[in-house]
């Protein structure tokens, strides 16, 4: 009995230890996202006074309504620019000779080198009234354009941060492409984009899911950007819900705020990973003899 019971307890500090080690992460998981989360949640349904009066209130205004449609047409918006941008960016990285790949690689990690205000700084002097953008266009009788305190220039600005976001993803699952296979199906009758389009765009959809969810849900929660380069009526939900806080110590209110936005992420990302678990089924389903 005791060789039984000494080995059940060897095969219970086997299994304990681990978890042991993982104590650090989850006490700094919890400390940091998970308490300040449900801190937000609690007080969202009991400041000023309990009940779902904060929710009544974001929800029941026209201009709270207006800033969450905003927030989520912006960070879809900023998605497309970095897709329709990222992706070719991305190829030539792919098919590149090493030494131009290294440039454009470095190329792409230059902004994380970045400080983000001094970037954000840097478009307000490129789009302001007479700046290099307005300068360009009333060369060619085109402008000036009023690109800075509008809606465009924060989707100028969230496209450029977020663009590597994109390409990296983009570029790790082509870069695992065999291009062998587009010379295979060439030899075989099909074009240039044919062969493009119909294996080596859907070998590229896990990258580009990667990419589109980091870029779509950093967006969503963009502060300093949508602040320097937009104005009060150009405001996403992040500057509501520090308006709310630290302007007028509305605890409840920008938690209220706060909820929202988590809340309606979670289901888009809970649908986008509905989504392609039916594509991976329906795939896997045609490739089956039989089916």
């Amino acid at each position: 009995m005791s060789l039984a019971s000494e080995g059940a307890r060897r095969r219970t500090w086997s299994t304990v230890r681990p978890l042991l080690l993982l104590l650090p992460a989850y006490a700094l998981l919890i400390g940091v996202f998970a308490y300040p989360v449900l801190d937000s949640m609690w007080r969202s349904v009991t400041e000023p006074t309990a009940g779902w009066g904060n929710y009544a209130w974001a929800l029941g205004s026209s201009g709270n309504l207006a800033v969450i449609g905003r927030t989520f047409g912006n960070a879809l918006f900023a998605t497309m620019v970095c897709v329709v941008l990222g992706f070719p960016f991305a190829y030539l990285m792919v098919i590149s000779a090493p030494r131009t790949r290294a440039i454009l690689i470095a190329i792409t990690l230059v902004p994380f080198w970045t400080s983000l205000m001094i970037r954000t700084f840097a478009w307000i002097v490129i789009l302001q009234d007479r700046g290099i953008v307005n300068s360009l266009l009333a060369g060619i009788g085109l402008g000036p354009l009023e690109l800075l305190r509008t809606n465009t220039g924060v989707l100028i600005g969230l496209a450029h941060v977020l663009m590597p976001f994109m390409i990296l993803p983009l570029y790790a699952t082509m870069n695992s492409i065999d291009l062998r296979l587009i010379m295979a199906a060439r030899s075989l009758g099909a074009s240039p984009f044919s062969a493009f389009w119909r294996i080596f765009v859907p070998l590229s959809v896990p990258g580009l899911a990667a990419g589109s969810l980091l870029v779509f849900i950093q967006a969503l929660g963009f502060y300093i950007t949508p602040a320097l380069l937009g104005s009060p009526a150009d405001s996403m939900l992040a500057q509501s819900i520090y308006s709310q806080v630290n302007g007028l110590l509305a605890w409840g209110r920008g938690g209220a705020l706060g909820v929202i936005l988590l809340t309606v992420t979670l289901v888009l990302l809970g649908a986008v990973a509905l989504l392609i678990r039916i594509g991976h089924r329906r795939d896997v389903s045609v490739g089956i003899p039989g089916q």
